[in-house]
């Protein structure tokens, strides 16, 4: 059952965080999250075969991005707060591009017991290009545990 509330039942839950800005990436970024990923697919780090591919350099891994949009919001409301996250993977990604990290809430209400807040959240480019868009679903009134702060 769903139920519309407000004000949130955690106040500071409304005031959204600075954006999170990584970069300029560097092909160090994509091998190493290649490793810890296990996606090994040279367009992700073989220059010949990314411009073989039609592509400028080798294109960053869709859920790096996707992993630092998720950063952002759980360093905000904590991992233990999350009820739902997809993402929509819109604009490529490469070497040299720096990214930013924010979103809004969009939605306060009840389910299931819980106060929840529904964010719309968007990682993008220097060029504002919107490379993941994504949407989440938080439990509101939790703090992050001080090791998710780091």
């Amino acid at each position: 059952m769903s139920t519309n509330t407000s004000p949130s039942a955690n106040a500071s839950a409304a005031v959204v965080p600075e954006p999170l800005v990584h970069g300029p990436l560097t092909r160090t970024d994509l091998v190493r999250y290649q490793g810890a990923s296990g996606d090994f697919y040279a367009i992700h780090h073989d220059e010949p075969f990314a411009r073989a591919a039609g592509l400028p350099a080798p294109l960053a891994l869709g859920m790096f991005s996707a992993g630092l949009l998720a950063t952002w919001a759980t360093d905000w409301l904590g991992v233990d707060a999350v009820r739902r996250y997809r993402v929509r993977f819109a604009a490529q990604v490469f070497p040299g591009d720096t990214l930013t990290c924010t979103g809004q809430v969009t939605r306060e209400y009840e389910q299931d017991g819980e106060a929840r807040l529904d964010l719309e959240l968007t990682c993008s480019t220097q060029s504002g290009a919107v490379a993941v868009q994504g949407w989440a679903t938080f439990v509101a009134g939790r703090s992050p545990k001080p090791e998710e702060q780091a």
